[in-house]
């Protein structure tokens, strides 16, 4: 599987999603294995920006996938990314 990039909260239910259905697994599979109810797991298939992170790489270790955490190419420009100055406090 080719590296994917998610760049805002709205990208990752259909992301979950499909790396789901790549996986060849049903809601109910995973939800099993997630130990919670295919409802659930649904719910946080539609929702998953407000997911909790430990259930998040709970979910992503059952999908067989890694999270990677990289440094954008032009930090400068993310708003939400801290300055130089408190980067080195």
């Amino acid at each position: 599987m080719a590296d994917v990039t998610v760049c805002t909260a709205q990208a990752l239910p259909a992301m979950l999603r499909n790396l789901r259905k790549q996986a060849g697994l049903t809601q109910a599979d995973v939800a099993s294995r997630l130990g919670v109810t295919q409802q659930t797991l649904s719910a946080l298939e539609r929702n998953a920006e407000k997911v909790g992170i430990e259930r998040l790489l709970r979910l992503l270790s059952i999908l067989n996938v890694g999270l990677v955490l990289r440094q954008a190419e032009d930090a400068s420009t993310d708003s939400d990314a801290p300055s130089a100055a408190n980067r080195n406090r």
